[in-house]
C-alpha cells in the first residue's frame, strides 16, 4: 500500500497526515509515502478537480494505492478501519 499526500506548507491537517503516514510506514503497515507540496509543483485545486472527479476546497487531498480517500480526517478513519496502526495505549 503506498500514500500519496497533496498539501501545502503551513496546513496543520498537511503535517498531521504526513506524520500520520509516516507512522504507518515505520509500523510496516504501508509500503510508503509520498508528500506533493501543490504550490511548488503548481497544481491547483481545479487540477485535483479533474483527478478527483469532484470538487476540492481543501488539503490534504490523500491518495491509497490511486484511489482517493479524502482529507486527513478521512484518511485517519480509514486507518482506524482497516487496523492498520495498534492502537494507542493510555496511562
Amino acid at each position: 500500500m503506498f500514500v500519496v499526500i497533496f498539501g501545502r506548507p503551513g496546513c496543520p491537517f498537511c503535517v498531521r497526515a504526513q506524520a500520520l503516514a509516516e507512522r504507518l510506514e515505520s509500523a510496516g503497515a504501508i509500503q510508503g509515502h509520498r508528500y506533493v507540496d501543490i504550490q511548488a509543483e503548481g497544481i491547483t485545486k481545479a487540477d485535483m478537480e479533474k483527478t478527483i472527479g469532484k470538487p476540492v476546497t481543501t488539503v490534504p487531498q490523500i491518495f491509497v494505492d490511486q484511489s482517493h480517500v479524502g482529507g486527513f480526517t478521512e484518511f485517519d478513519q480509514y486507518v482506524r478501519d482497516q487496523a492498520l496502526l495498534a492502537p494507542a495505549t493510555t496511562g
